[in-house]
């Protein structure tokens, strides 16, 4: 039996510590990332075999390229929407809103037409979009 001299310097290096270290890390960043993952739970609406037997008045605001808007196609300011979308709301609480906007039309104009209608707390709101490729 020989006994070394601890000066002599190692001819092998021991890398199982090494391993057993990203062994371990590999471990906490699965676990992070999978706890790290959060689902979003929503409550969807059931579709109904029967088609809806209500009707309601339905109004579209559109926001013209130059910003301009208008209701059922007849020309408007900001103000005039608020009166007649006040006064569809009136006599039909259930009034269907449909804000269409142009492809050029100023983001700004859409907005202040959604704030409006969130503002006259009319809740059935669509947004009309194209198809695409059109």
């Amino acid at each position: 039996m020989q006994v070394q001299n601890d000066a002599q310097p190692y001819d092998t290096i021991n890398i199982t510590p090494m391993l057993d270290l990203a062994y371990v890390l590999l471990v906490i960043f699965i676990l992070m990332t999978t706890a790290g993952v959060q689902g979003l739970t929503m409550n969807l609406p059931k579709p109904s075999n029967k088609p809806s037997t209500e009707k309601h008045d339905l109004k579209i605001v559109q926001v013209q390229q130059g910003g301009t808007l208008t209701i059922n196609g007849v020309g408007v300011n900001m103000a005039e929407l608020e009166t007649q979308l006040n006064q569809a709301k009136a006599m039909d609480p259930k009034v269907n809103i449909m804000i269409k906007g142009q492809a050029q039309a100023p983001y700004a104009g859409v907005i202040s037409v959604i704030d409006l209608v969130n503002r006259l707390q009319i809740e059935n709101v669509g947004l009309v979009t194209g198809k695409i490729g059109t």
